[in-house]
């Protein structure tokens, strides 16, 4: 029979994760979490965590006992109010059920198609751009410029004032999903004042017809989901499709530019792309932790967690861990099968809007890797430091044309 351990006999870490020496480089932290036990205590924050790939999963699977809707942050929802509503990734069912159906019908593979001509046509126009100037920033100029304006069309909101906006605003909706210390106070202060624009710019009268977010709303008009929920779905689309795929453009780019021997396979055979990008996804997780709470008393990894705990998942440290990806885990390999990795979650909260975010990155970095043969960095690339989020401030390089 296996033992069990009380909640309080797991390894305490007094090494932080969320301070900022371990966000620029959390993976050397994230190996010795995981080789001190299945679940471990957090120190700083007194927050259970877990960082193998198994124990992950095993959260992420099961919706009805870590439930999201006490919070995607360590702040338990239940019995603290939150700043703003409660949007799909933390609902459960039944109301998640309905809102992710809606989600589901407008994010369909029919309607992701229809998007791929226009979405060739900029990138063609961008990469054009691109090799005419020769020398440019891989963030600033490619993997923000991009979504902004394509994800943006998409969803039918204005194009003026999305540059400004987006990205502040997510970075501080994101910022809630980890503990209450001073970079994410800095986060939330720099991007809470977007809110206002992102209500106004998200309404349905200010949507393109026809557009992604306009559909969301005619679920409403059939009764379907409420006109909250709809207003909610179409500001949730905007802050997790846009910065995740900001992010994970830029970790994918940066991953080919640091290993010269796997962009030269994508650039003699394109179809790599899509490996490329799982690949990225894997190595370099856009979101790298978010929360989960208890529903009753359980059991993970052997040791008891109290109903209304709340566990940290470090999505980030799964997909290093070496018994699930091999002893190269930490390295980045396009010919590795990357397919089971976890930064779109698992389960009933994978991220509904995933294909579209991996049609932008595929069509993008398709046409780069057609047109570009040679792509070196200018200047040591510049981290943007997040509690949840993994990504790039500034990637500067020059390439060379095929």
């Amino acid at each position: 029979m296996e033992s069990v351990l009380a909640a309080s006999t797991v390894p305490v870490f007094t090494q932080d994760p969320y301070a900022p020496e371990h966000l620029a480089d959390p993976y050397p932290l994230f190996a010795k979490m995981r080789a001190a036990g299945p679940v471990v205590m957090m120190q700083e924050h007194s927050l259970h965590a877990v960082t193998r790939f198994a124990e992950c999963k095993e959260v992420l699977d099961d919706y009805r006992t870590y439930i999201s809707g006490a919070g995607a942050g360590p702040k338990n929802l239940h019995h603290e109010p939150s700043w703003r509503a409660q949007g799909i990734m933390e609902s459960d069912p039944p109301i998640h059920t309905d809102m992710r159906h809606a989600m589901a019908g407008v994010i369909s593979p029919r309607g992701v198609r229809s998007l791929r001509a226009g979405f060739e046509s900029y990138a063609t126009e961008l990469v054009d751009s691109l090799l005419e100037a020769r020398s440019f920033d891989l963030i600033k100029d490619m993997a923000e410029v991009f979504p902004l304006r394509a994800f943006g069309d998409a969803v039918g909101i204005p194009r003026e004032g999305r540059a400004e906006n987006l990205p502040a605003l997510g970075a501080a909706n994101f910022s809630t999903f980890g503990p209450d210390t001073a970079l994410a106070r800095e986060h939330f202060a720099a991007g809470s004042g977007m809110n206002d624009w992102a209500m106004a710019n998200t309404a349905r009268e200010n949507l393109s017809p026809g557009s992604l977010g306009a559909q969301i709303w005619e679920y409403a008009d059939r009764g379907e989901i409420s006109a909250d929920q709809a207003a909610l779905l179409v500001r949730a689309m905007l802050s997790a499709g846009l910065d995740t795929t900001i992010f994970s453009l830029g970790a994918t780019l940066l991953a080919l530019v640091s290993n010269p021997g796997e962009y030269a396979k994508v650039h003699q055979s394109p179809k790599l792309v899509k490996f490329a990008i799982d690949e990225a996804f894997r190595y370099e997780s856009p979101f790298q932790s978010f929360y989960r709470t208890t529903s009753r008393d359980t059991v993970l990894g052997g040791v008891e967690l109290p109903a209304d705990t709340k566990v940290a998942v470090f999505v980030g440290s799964a997909n290093r861990d070496a018994e699930r990806w091999g002893p190269r885990a930490d390295e980045y390999d396009i010919t590795r099968s990357a397919g089971g990795h976890l930064a779109f979650g698992m389960g009933i909260h994978q991220c509904v809007g995933q294909p579209l975010s991996r049609l932008e990155m595929e069509v993008l970095l398709t046409e780069f890797a057609k047109r570009v043969k040679f792509v070196e960095l200018t200047a040591e690339p510049e981290q943007f430091l997040h509690t949840t989020l993994r990504g790039w401030k500034s990637i500067p390089v020059k390439i060379t044309a095929a």
